[in-house]
């Protein structure tokens, strides 16, 4: 067992017990600590998609909850969204240092204009493959939702990502970003069901 994981959590209240926690795996093992984090928002914002779903359906309706949706989404942000996420910021960092005259719009129309499209369409395809379909299920998955998705994506993402790769420390960067993506997944379920 990884020694950060097995010494007891400091003494104090539970919220800043786990934060000393998160902060301890994030200096030594950030890759898997985001990778993690990821995964768990993910399968969050999925299963807030369902709660919200269910919520909204007529009286009698079926009321159990689909497991496999917050799987794939977990193995989604696990494999793709922490890690992509990740290097992204740190290259970003290098890329656009923040004495860059400029730094703060180039930052931004690089993550919105460049990086946010295809990472969308890796969503899309990604799921299309966890949920075991063809590609031509992919295709009409992108005929009917990634542009109903991708302007959704520039509405609520662009001021979040103005904040993140502006204000928000290099290592809070995912995080923040999954914050935020816990409802953004929601919708994107939602948006996936259609």
């Amino acid at each position: 067992m990884c020694p950060a994981l097995s010494k007891a959590l400091p003494p104090g209240p539970l919220l800043r017990r786990l934060l000393a926690r998160y902060l301890l795996l994030l200096r030594l093992h950030p890759l898997l600590t985001k990778a993690a984090s990821s995964a768990v928002l993910s399968a969050l914002g999925s299963l807030l998609s369902q709660f919200i779903e269910r919520s909204q359906k007529k009286p009698g309706s079926s009321k159990s909850l689909d497991l496999s949706g917050p799987l794939r989404f977990a193995i989604y942000g696990f494999l793709f969204t922490g890690p992509l996420s990740h290097y992204f910021y740190l290259y970003l960092e290098q890329l656009i240092p923040s004495n860059v005259p400029f730094a703060m719009v180039k930052r931004l129309l690089l993550d919105r204009l460049v990086v946010a499209p295809p990472f969308l369409l890796l969503f899309f395809f990604v799921m299309n493959l966890l949920e075991g379909k063809d590609l031509s299920a992919f295709a009409e998955k992108i005929k009917s939702g990634y542009w109903v998705a991708l302007k959704m994506n520039w509405k609520v993402w662009t001021p979040v990502q103005f904040i993140n790769v502006n204000y928000v420390p290099i290592q809070f960067r995912v995080l923040f970003g999954n914050l935020i993506a816990l409802f953004w997944f929601a919708y994107l379920a939602s948006v996936k069901k259609r």
